[in-house]
């Protein structure tokens, strides 16, 4: 397949005729890649099941790790779902356009090729204007998970999606570097009480200053049990993994940095390759390895916006090992925490 790239010339206020292509090709079932305030995306009609496989081929993503459905306007909603609850209005009006998805009971014009075989469908509305301009052109519901293989970190600029997708999808729209750089917070508000299944910019202290009590996913914590299907994208596999094997380093900041140099020596006197993920407060005192630092810890909004790229950084430099530094489960810190743990498949030493 030849993967068409365009351009777009500003990404802010983009021209209808530069996203006319990419919403037909939506609608005739083939699948476009393109940038969301969140990660570049991977867009097909939500509402063909066998658009859905298309995504799930090109990712190379298990059938039963359901898709977001994204939607240009409120009015979107209601044919997708089945009732919309207190919470879930609450939230939706807070929070949407933006990084929020909402998981609510699917409608029958949702296929279950879309929802990974569950009753319930994921739904967000996009704030990035050439997301939104490419699903309101293209008249459907697009469903767009992250645009990578499946496991690999996810892409924040246009050249990342073209290293995993390229020859694999219709079209890819560059818009730029993405804003926020990690994937949306995922809230369950099918019952009274909201569920969160994925943290993100939309943080814990967000959703509870809107709705009061706000209930954790086991999952969020740690991996799912066998036989257990995901509510949410990246709850089941192993996601937003380097190629090296990441360790993540928990404990006070002078245990931490001893800790990952002792770490490092030891693979760098076995031959291996070694990246360090540190931050502005601790980057000179790594002598050994390659030392990437991932912003200061006092800006969680950057920390977010420059992981994933750091990480496929190191997949370019060829790194085998990565030792990670750990961060605040606080605020944007949960989000950026789950990221790390998940792309470690949980492996962590404690100092």
């Amino acid at each position: 397949m030849d993967t068409k790239w365009i351009r777009i010339e500003n990404p802010q206020a983009p021209k209808e005729e530069e996203l006319q292509a990419a919403a037909r090709v939506i609608r005739e079932g083939g699948l476009v890649a393109f940038p969301t305030e969140t990660v570049y995306g991977l867009g097909a009609n939500a509402l063909d099941e066998e658009a859905a496989r298309k995504i799930y081929a090109a990712k190379g993503r298990p059938s039963d790790n359901p898709l977001i459905a994204h939607i240009a306007s409120l009015k979107g909603l209601e044919p997708l779902v089945t009732d919309v609850s207190k919470v879930g209005k609450e939230l939706a009006q807070a929070f949407w356009p933006g990084p929020l998805t909402l998981v609510f009971p699917k409608s029958g014009l949702v296929p279950y090729g879309t929802t990974g075989g569950l009753d319930t469908v994921a739904i967000r509305m996009p704030s990035d204007p050439v997301a939104k301009g490419v699903i309101a052109l293209a008249g459907v519901p697009v469903a767009a998970p992250s645009a990578n293989r499946s496991g690999r970190p996810s892409p924040t600029t246009a050249r990342h999606v073209w290293q995993d997708m390229e020859g694999r999808i219709d079209m890819l729209l560059d818009g730029g570097q993405v804003g926020i750089g990690l994937e949306s917070t995922i809230v369950d508000v099918t019952g009274t009480i909201p569920v969160l299944l994925r943290p993100g910019a939309v943080t814990m202290e967000m959703l509870e200053a809107v709705v009061g009590a706000v209930e954790v996913d086991p999952a969020i914590q740690g991996p799912l049990t066998a036989g257990m299907p995901p509510k949410a994208p990246g709850m089941k596999y192993r996601h937003y993994a380097p190629k090296a094997e990441l360790t993540l380093v928990e404990g006070a900041e002078e245990a931490v940095v001893s800790k990952v140099n002792q770490l490092a020596k030891e693979k760098l006197a076995a031959g291996f390759r070694v990246g360090i993920l540190g931050t502005e407060e601790t980057r000179g005192r790594y002598p050994h390895g390659i030392v990437r630092s991932v912003g200061a810890r006092g800006q969680e909004e950057a920390i977010a916006h420059n992981l994933f790229a750091i990480l496929r950084e190191f997949d370019d430099l060829q790194v085998e090992y990565i030792f990670s530094e750990s961060f605040s489960q606080d605020h944007l810190g949960q989000a950026i925490m789950n990221r790390l743990t998940k792309a470690a498949g949980y492996r962590k030493v404690q100092v």
